[in-house]
């Protein structure tokens, strides 16, 4: 279960993953209506029979073990002036899975996306549009980490191609610790000069703030680059192309497959991490 935050017309609204679906803070979307008691906006809402027979048609959708004669109960009551019904009821008499709730200081009331944005419409048609547009820009935003966490595993796993040519094609025997590790430094500059245009060492004096190191900045195309790169690499040392033929080829290759990349692909993948 993983909690996030967004902000919807100055309210902080959390959600969190349960199950791998999206689940929303009523009780944060009802400040929006009720900033000190959030709870009244929730249950005038559970009130209406509309909304009960929504809350009733999606667990039977999603619920195997939805307690359908309990839900006729509510149904039928709903919307009589007598009728009262709290999620934690909801939950405790029908066993609803769609809506969850919890008392206490870090309780709260959070309800699938589907129902969620259901309440945020009851509440305010512009709030829910709101809400919406935050919410689809957060989904994409991880998307966009995700696909970049993913190149940026794909170069690492192409390192290890890279680097056991290198052994085998470029270390000697007798060199010293520090030759060696220069020999692996100077390789992986290679290719920074071929694709970025400058050494790790270049890129850190011109960024002395940012942490990490320049492939930790890298766009999504550049890291999918790179992994070619270190492929095309081990292939052009095994052939005993010298470095400058070999920085040639690679700056070469690098121009020309960001240019694909840049024609063919979504435009929300070439973006910069940050």
């Amino acid at each position: 279960m993983a909690n996030n935050e967004l902000v919807v017309k100055g309210i902080e609204i959390n959600f969190k993953k349960i199950n791998k679906e999206e689940y929303i803070s009523l009780t944060d979307l009802a400040r929006y209506a009720n900033p000190e008691e959030p709870k009244i906006p929730i249950q005038t809402w559970m009130r209406n029979k509309d909304v009960i027979g929504y809350l009733g048609l999606w667990e039977s959708i999603h619920n195997p073990y939805f307690k359908g004669i309990e839900f006729t109960t509510f149904e039928t009551a709903a919307g009589k002036n007598s009728f009262y019904l709290s999620p934690q009821r909801w939950i405790e008499k029908t066993n609803a899975i769609g809506i969850i709730s919890k008392s206490g200081n870090n309780g709260g009331t959070y309800a699938h996306s589907d129902i969620a944005f259901e309440f945020a419409s009851w509440l305010s048609p512009e709030f829910k549009l709101y809400l919406i547009t935050e919410f689809q820009r957060l989904k994409k935003s991880e998307q966009k980490e995700l696909d970049w966490d993913a190149k940026r595993e794909l170069a690492k796993l192409n390192y290890h191609i890279h680097t056991d040519v290198i052994k085998e094609n470029l270390i000697v025997p007798n060199l010293t610790k520090e030759q060696i590790n220069f020999i692996y430094a100077n390789e992986a500059d290679l290719l920074n000069v071929a694709l970025f245009g400058k050494t790790a060492l270049q890129w850190k004096n011109d960024n002395p703030s940012l942490k990490g190191n320049i492939r930790d900045y890298a766009s999504i195309d550049q890291l999918l680059v790179l992994a070619n790169m270190e492929s095309y690499n081990a292939i052009l040392i095994e052939q005993n192309l010298s470095q400058k033929e070999r920085l040639i080829q690679l700056n070469q290759m690098a121009k020309s497959q960001l240019t694909v990349l840049k024609n063919h692909q979504p435009k929300y993948l070439s973006i910069n991490k940050k």
